[in-house]
């Protein structure tokens, strides 16, 4: 079994798989007579054949060392998780490898921090650390073959430092 060490979750690590979806240093607008500060379009849904739609998922928690075994994509949106409690979640992406997935990375998010996985990227499933494992989902609702697993032949172990 091979070893992946997680490593801090940051924008420019995690570009080639989506976005992090994080306050700024200052909000882009002050909006409410200036008592919220926007951070403006910090990610935008990637759908086709379908429409974003808003979901909650309530995951259980897991923890590490993470057995890594299966990886999925959705080749007909992103995918955006936002965690509805300031708590750290385990974060998997590969890339792809004409058609497979390549050799994974792990990240652990901050609290605070979401993710949008881009449209077609291979990633692992949904891996909150701690109770409670809620959070808002927002992808594509519609019909058609969005989803594509990929079971590896010798399983990853996922460790942190």
């Amino acid at each position: 079994m091979t070893t992946i060490t997680a490593r801090p979750l940051t924008q420019s690590a995690f570009a080639p798989f989506g976005n992090v979806i994080a306050r700024r240093p200052e909000p882009d607008m002050m909006i409410n007579q200036g008592l919220c500060g926007r951070h403006h379009a910090l990610a935008l849904a990637d759908i086709t054949d379908g429409t974003p739609g808003i979901s909650l998922f309530d995951a259980q928690p897991r923890s590490l060392p993470y057995r890594l075994d299966m990886v999925e994509r959705h080749p007909l949106g992103s995918q955006a998780f936002l965690p509805m409690y300031e708590t750290s979640f385990l974060v998997i992406v590969a890339p792809d490898e004409s058609g497979h997935p390549g050799t994974p990375l792990a990240f652990l998010t901050e609290p605070g921090q979401g993710i949008q996985i881009a449209r077609n990227t291979w990633h692992g499933v949904l891996t909150p650390l701690a109770p409670p494992g809620l959070f808002a989902v927002i992808d594509r609702i519609g019909n058609g073959p969005n989803l594509q697993e990929h079971w590896f032949d010798t399983p990853f172990t996922v460790t942190a430092d």
